[in-house]
């Protein structure tokens, strides 16, 4: 019985992993970008709007260029988002 609590525990520690993913917000399509929090779909389509025009962003922090975004909304997107390398971003 121990070990079949054991073996749950860890598959259930392993969907939970596999379920959560950071959203690149380089490769993120609008659906996507509106599950991040402070984003709905006027700002989802200004991130796609602004990657287009400038390029992949950099950094986290260059989210806060976009046109609506300011610097609470950047710092609340941290543990949500991520930033593909530019190369990736490109393809």
């Amino acid at each position: 019985m121990k070990a079949l609590k054991s073996v749950l525990l860890g598959m259930a520690l392993l969907m939970s992993t596999v379920v959560w993913a950071a959203v690149d917000i380089n490769t993120a399509d609008a659906k996507a970008l509106e599950k991040l929090a402070g984003i709905g779909p006027a700002k989802a389509q200004a991130i796609i709007e602004y990657r287009t025009k400038n390029g992949p962003f950099t950094k986290l922090e260059d989210m806060g260029k976009v046109p609506g975004i300011g610097a609470k909304t950047v710092e609340a997107l941290r543990t949500d988002a991520t930033v593909g390398t530019p190369a990736t971003a490109s393809k």
